[in-house]
């Protein structure tokens, strides 16, 4: 609606001081004709506002105009306390001054809207922490918050995965992202986009030069860069898999960031046949969660590399071993199982407690 509109340029023109047509047309998904006889309709009604043109120009407010926006639809007082992630701003220290601000927002709201808004925080709770995640090591984001909100760089001491030692870096932080319950800071390495987590800091310390982030670049582009490129790194190990239907729905939402396409499933058989990309081999070893509801069926490499975890071959199950007695899932033998590969290529393997290792 047009009059919804108009109290966005409002808004934006108060917030941020002189905007470019351009920039308001994208905001607002128009043309920049319509924002300027959008401007035209803000003049008429008496708000101060004017046009620059120029290189350098823009739409502005008068210097020292203000204007009180009270017209809160009852929607957009729910939406603002739907509360997502409480645990974000006690983090950042920012809890109490979250739930003061809350408190002003509901005594200025129209009086219509205010059972609609408290309703809206007491029936809605966003977690953002995933399931069986376990307890999260303590993290002090003061330094970092600080650096972020001053515009400062940091200097960091820094243990990447897998290694013992600390590494120490200056970086020109771009800001905080928290992302399932993990902190991340995004910042720039010699104007390069790094990505480092908030519980892998040792210390950080604030540095009196300014941050020299890459000019017009903000925070949710470099996140985005970022995420993909831990979402979609190249090369990675191929695995296919066959998992029981009666599994299948907890196969899936553990193993979805690593899912390669939908599963294979006709909606009848016992077993459903997935593919899943595996950044290193040593990864594959979350298959062993599943027992013997998961039956891996290419690569042989994939189960060969768990140490001291055999897999059982044909000969665990087979009549003389059950003759025996014999568990195939006990004395060491790993509940995951490979289907048997052909190919004179693929060689033997060394024999295992379950004869295969």
């Amino acid at each position: 609606m047009k009059s919804d509109r108009l109290l966005s340029i409002l808004l934006l023109l108060q917030t941020r001081g002189r905007v470019p047509a351009r920039e308001l047309a994208e905001r607002l998904e128009v043309s920049v004709r319509t924002v300027y006889r959008d401007v035209e309709s803000l003049s008429a009604a008496g708000v101060p506002v004017y046009a620059e043109r120029g290189r350098h120009g823009g739409i502005e407010l008068l210097a020292g105009f203000r204007t009180d926006v009270t017209g809160l639809t009852a929607d957009e007082s729910r939406a603002l306390f739907v509360l997502a992630a409480q645990g974000a701003h006690a983090a950042l220290g920012l809890d109490a001054a979250f739930g003061s601000a809350l408190r002003k927002v509901m005594a200025a709201l129209p009086a219509p809207h205010r059972p609609a808004a408290e309703r809206a925080s007491r029936r809605i709770l966003v977690d953002a922490t995933r399931w069986r995640g376990g307890p999260q090591p303590a993290v002090d984001l003061e330094v970092l918050r600080d650096a972020v909100f001053a515009d400062r760089r940091l200097r960091l001491r820094y243990r990447h995965s897998g290694e013992r030692r600390t590494r120490t870096y200056t970086v020109d932080p771009y800001g905080l992202v928290a992302k399932a319950g993990v902190w991340y800071l995004v910042a720039d390495r010699r104007a390069a986009p790094r990505l480092f987590r908030a519980d892998r800091v040792r210390s950080a310390r604030l540095l009196d030069d300014p941050v020299r982030r890459r000019p017009g670049v903000e925070l949710a582009e470099v996140w985005e860069v970022l995420r993909r490129q831990v979402e979609e790194r190249p090369g990675g190990l191929d695995v296919t898999v066959r998992v029981r239907r009666d599994r299948l729905d907890m196969f899936l939402r553990l193993t979805a960031p690593l899912l390669a396409g939908r599963p294979e499933d006709d909606g009848e058989s016992e077993w459903v046949t997935a593919r899943l990309t595996y950044g290193v081999l040593g990864e594959t070893r979350q298959l062993l969660a599943f027992a013997d509801q998961v039956e891996v069926l290419s690569p042989r490499r994939c189960v060969r590399s768990w140490p001291g975890r055999p897999v059982p071959s044909r000969s665990c199950t087979s009549a003389r071993g059950r003759a025996r007695g014999e568990n195939p899932w006990s004395d060491g033998c790993l509940e995951v199982r490979f289907a048997p590969l052909t190919g004179r290529s693929q060689g033997r393997p060394k024999e295992g407690p379950c004869g295969v290792g």
